[in-house]
Formats: C-alpha cells, sequence, structure tokens
C-alpha cells in the first residue's frame, strides 16, 4: 500500500498542524526565523536547502500566517521573511524537540537559551526556574553552547556565534 501524502483521514488536530509544519526542512526554516533569520540567501546558506525546496517552504509558511513577506528594498526588489505570533506559537514545539533530539541523539550542547531579565538557563519547556514564568521567545537570549563549532563556514552561523535575542534580525554581510 502507498503511502499517503497527506493526514485527510484523520480526525487529529496533530494530523493537521503536520499539515503545515510536518514536510522535511520546514521546522528547521521556522527555527532559522526564530534565531532571527529572515532573508532568502541567509537561509539558503545557513540550511543548505535546495533553491526550489526553500521557495516552496517559504510560500507556503507565508500562506499559512507562519511568515510575513515584507519587501526591505525596491531597487531591485528584495523581499525578507519575518515571522509572525503564529509562527512564535511554535517555540515551545521546536524547544521541546530539540531538547528529545539532545537527550537521546546528539548530546552536544549547541545553544544555551537563557530568560534575558534574570540570566537563568531555561527549563525543559522553555519557562525560566528562577522567576517561575514561561518565557515569551523576545525574552529568550541565545548563545553559543559548547558543542557549537566555533568556526562555522557561512555567514548566518558566524553571526550566531554571538549571544542575541530571539527574533532580533540576524546581521550578516550578504546582500
Amino acid at each position: 500500500m502507498a503511502l499517503g501524502k497527506d493526514y485527510a483521514t484523520q480526525e487529529c488536530s496533530i494530523a493537521r498542524a503536520l499539515e503545515i509544519v510536518g514536510e522535511r526542512w520546514t521546522l528547521l526554516v521556522v527555527r532559522d526565523a526564530l534565531y532571527g533569520v529572515r532573508r532568502y540567501n541567509d537561509f539558503l546558506t545557513h540550511l543548505g536547502i535546495p533553491r526550489a525546496v526553500l521557495a516552496a517552504r517559504l510560500q507556503m509558511l507565508t500562506e499559512e500566517g507562519i511568515l510575513e513577506k515584507r519587501r526591505y528594498q525596491e531597487s531591485p526588489p528584495r523581499d525578507e521573511y519575518v515571522i509572525t505570533e503564529r509562527g512564535t506559537e511554535l517555540w515551545p514545539v521546536l524547544r521541546s524537540l530539540g531538547r528529545w533530539g539532545r537527550v537521546h541523539y546528539d548530546r552536544a550542547v549547541v545553544r544555551v537559551f537563557r530568560h534575558a531579565e534574570c540570566g537563568t538557563e531555561l527549563g525543559p519547556y522553555g519557562e525560566c526556574p528562577a522567576c517561575a514564568t514561561f518565557v515569551p521567545p523576545a525574552d529568550v537570549l541565545m548563545e553559543p553552547g559548547p558543542g557549537l563549532d566555533p568556526d562555522p563556514a557561512d555567514p548566518v552561523g558566524r553571526a550566531l556565534l554571538k549571544p542575541k535575542r530571539l527574533l532580533e534580525p540576524v546581521m550578516t554581510d550578504q546582500v
């Protein structure tokens, strides 16, 4: 029996969510958008994703309201992709999935996430143990962990070597 291409027969909210974010590369695009990646070439070089796949994922994420396409230059026309509130709601999912992957597959701590207000490392679900509150993405400070490549080949990877808040645009030397 052939594997179906959708979950049309499933009466389940997880199946509905997977229709949007379950394709290969999609959550990595969302992850990078949370990290502040906004420009097509930055996604392309940081992820190493095929152009056609990236274009399709960005279009779908924009149509679903997870990213918003904004013009940042008129001549030549250039757009960036900014994560929306709907997209930032995926932060706890990505936080949990990343932690699960680290525990079960890759123990290297690549990034450390802290509550920007008090400096405490976030708990497993994005909560601040010291303040006893869930920390929204805009208040999360991301720092390089000891398992991060100290000399990444791409400009986004190099920019992410410095501590920064989630959602703040990544500044690279690419046009």
